[in-house]
């Protein structure tokens, strides 16, 4: 066993001998790596905010019973505060270099559903092809899975072709991100173009003209619970974007590109979608809240040139997707899974590892419908949304920026973050506190069958701001009544922010010199 448990160890890279705490992919990241600059940041985010899910959210809004503007206001209120997230609970990763699993430990103490979209993109470029694919490919699967054997194949289809990009190292993605975003960007507006020149006299459907009464305050509810649908949407980015803001080659790179290029490309995606849902509608009968099923369409109503238009559009929109699933949902997986064995996982290892189970949680079943779309997104708020709350108080009120790197890599009580036994009871006790009051409207939301109170429900639907706030606050103060008194006389005693940030980064780079010219040396020796 112990011989099996050796060679299953990961390669000594970067000079870092792995064990239990570390290894090269959750070190901070030296100069050599930290290649992201602005224009890195801005087709970072023009991938991961110009895709499908984002696409769908403003016309699944619509499908709530919201009109076209009230989405609109909707999106751009939830993306200007999740824009203001991102940047602020990105600046531990770029000022220190450190990832979320390696942020989380001062917090905590030291102990996909893109995927399957990316699987209907490539049905529509196989049903371009061959029409009759589903009965070429017979359906073996119960009814119950919610997908056919033809998309499952799909599916595997996408998940083979992202393998090569998630082999690519994360400070080696700048030419993937720069091409993928150039495909997109001049996708989505043909897309628009070509949606608007052909809707014809009819003009919009219902999607623009259209929209429920509601009364009684229900509007100003449902346009809330669009906002916190639209953040907890890009929440799990927001959670981890340290993971990449720590490759920032300046810490100016990752605020300034983030804080440009996240609302916009995200706003002009949700709004792109709206407008083509409305100007397609009574062309085919029904808005096509979900883009491939728009070009499934477009395939049955249309003769060849279709078909080869959807066949390339099919191809874009996996490029689309393959830039949002590789760095949001494989990448984060494997820096997650080799922050937990950084023995015997890296960020490769853990990436796939993350693609199998993946499978799994059946992610087919996510977009069925506007509902249940909506219902996902604002399910990620409810238990992300403290966790958020946790990081962004634990980085400005009790470390106040000042972060004592080399004790995030000992797992013993010398460690200023270790303790009780390696978990800050606090953290756990905040989050707790965050979540608890949303949690019986969340139930009621995706379980018809149960009732409650009217009050209730609308404490689920700003459950990600209520969750923040009150993470927050609990978080602050029990670390003001029961301080850790290391963690505090550090706090105390150390220098300024802005110097100890200065010295860490110029220690990590030193100390990535010096191995450097040690292994030059030792070659020359060989």
């Amino acid at each position: 066993m112990a011989s099996i448990l050796k060679k299953l160890e990961v390669a000594h890279e970067g000079g870092t001998i792995p064990n239990r705490w570390i290894n090269n992919d959750i070190k901070p990241i030296e100069a050599a790596r930290r290649t992201w600059s602005v224009w890195t940041f801005v087709n970072y985010w023009i991938l991961v905010n110009s895709n499908i899910s984002v696409y769908m959210t403003g016309s699944s809004l619509i499908a709530l019973g919201l009109t076209w503007w009230q989405a609109i206001i909707s999106i751009v209120i939830g993306n200007l505060l999740a824009a203001l997230l991102v940047v602020l609970n990105s600046l531990p990763g770029a000022y220190y270099n450190i990832g979320f699993p390696v942020v989380n430990r001062y917090v905590w103490g030291l102990y996909g559903f893109q995927a399957y979209v990316g699987g209907q993109c490539a049905y529509v470029c196989l049903y371009a092809i061959w029409p009759d694919i589903e009965q070429r490919i017979p359906n073996h699967l119960s009814p119950s899975t919610g997908i056919t054997t033809a998309r499952f194949l799909s599916y595997i289809i996408f998940m083979v072709v992202s393998l090569p990009v998630i082999y690519i190292r994360p400070h080696k993605l700048r030419p993937f991100f720069h091409v993928s975003a150039c495909i997109i960007l001049v996708f989505e507006f043909v897309l628009l173009i070509w949606a608007l020149a052909t809707m014809g006299p009819a003009g919009f459907g219902s999607t623009i003209t259209g929209g429920q009464t509601n009364a009684n305050g229900e509007l100003g509810w449902k346009i809330v619970f669009g906002i916190i649908s639209t953040i907890g949407g890009i929440s799990a980015g927001i959670l981890n974007q340290n993971d990449y803001a720590r490759f920032a080659r300046k810490p100016r790179d990752a605020i300034l590109g983030q804080a440009i290029s996240f609302p916009i490309c995200v706003i002009v995606c949700a709004v792109i979608g709206v407008l083509v849902t409305a100007a397609t509608q009574v062309r085919y009968g029904q808005p096509f809240w979900n883009l491939p099923e728009l070009f499934l369409a477009i395939i049955r109503h249309g003769g060849t040139r279709s078909r080869a238009a959807a066949f390339f559009a099919g191809l874009a929109l996996m490029v689309s997707q393959m830039g949002v699933n590789v760095p949001g949902n494989a990448l984060s997986g494997g820096f997650d899974l080799a922050a937990t064995f950084p023995k015997y996982i890296n960020i490769r290892r853990g990436a796939y590892l993350t693609v199998v189970l993946s499978i799994v949680c059946n992610p087919w079943k996510l977009v069925s419908t506007a509902t249940i779309f909506l219902s996902v997104l604002s399910s990620y708020a409810v238990f992300l949304g403290p966790m958020t709350g946790l990081m962004i108080s634990s980085w400005f009120v009790v470390n106040k920026r000042k972060i004592k790197i080399d004790d995030l890599y000992i797992g013993n009580r010398s460690s200023i973050y270790w303790c009780t036994m390696g978990i800050d009871w606090r953290a756990v006790i905040a989050w707790i506190c965050g979540t608890a009051p949303s949690l019986p409207g969340f139930v009621a939301q995706v379980n018809k069958g149960v009732t409650v109170p009217i009050g209730v429900m609308h404490l689920y639907q700003i459950c990600f701001l209520n969750g923040f706030a009150i993470s927050a606050v609990v978080y602050c103060a029990l670390h003001f009544i029961f301080p850790v008194r290391p963690l505090r006389e550090f706090v105390a005693n150390a220098p300024a922010p802005e110097v100890l940030m200065r010295e860490y980064r110029e220690a990590c780079d030193s100390a990535a010199e010096s191995k450097e010219n040690v292994v030059e040396v030792d070659a020359v020796k060989v």
